[in-house]
């Protein structure tokens, strides 16, 4: 199955958000390149919060090129089978934490936003942190920080607190 078939078939399983749903099947429909930074009528892009529920924390990452604290993630590869393999590759890479697993349940949230690439049709996951997990700061950061769930509002913008409240209740 590509990652084309497996995006489409998340997102017709993913109940939420009808309206933003439909924009990113319609837009699946008609690009076949769709899944790809080529793409410049937009592309789908998977992330993750990386979770430590334990310590009621979150990781972000201050985004080298954007300069604001988001979650870890980006734009599909070839290599990613799926959006759920993205969605951890990009957490694994941008945080350096290894071990780190996606909720089950597929995504939590889906937030469409434009970037000076093109729009980004984000497929969002929640992902938690193995105990003791030690972060590394990678090239595509300025920084790379644990914020507790209260502080994540004064740093970073509307869609990461969304994407918080939906980690959290889907844990």
């Amino acid at each position: 199955m590509s990652l084309h078939d497996d995006a489409v078939l998340v997102l017709k399983g993913y109940e939420d958000q009808q309206e933003l749903r439909e924009v990113y099947l319609d837009h699946l429909t008609a690009h076949p390149d769709g899944m790809w930074k080529a793409c410049k009528d937009g592309h789908i892009t998977a992330s993750a919060l990386v979770i430590d529920p334990e310590r009621g924390r979150v990781l972000l990452t201050l985004h080298k090129k954007l300069r604001m604290w988001l979650q870890t993630g980006g734009h599909c590869e070839p290599v990613d089978g799926t959006l759920a393999a993205a969605a951890l590759r990009e957490a694994t890479e941008e945080s350096g934490i290894e071990g780190v697993t996606l909720l089950p349940g597929g995504p939590v949230r889906l937030d469409r936003h434009h970037t000076p690439c093109a729009w980004h049709l984000d497929v969002q996951y929640a992902a938690l942190a193995p105990a003791g997990a030690v972060e590394a700061i990678s090239d595509e950061s300025l920084d790379l920080r644990w914020f507790a769930y209260d502080e994540v509002a004064n740093v970073a913008d509307a869609s990461v607190v969304r994407l918080l409240e939906a980690a959290r209740a889907a844990l």
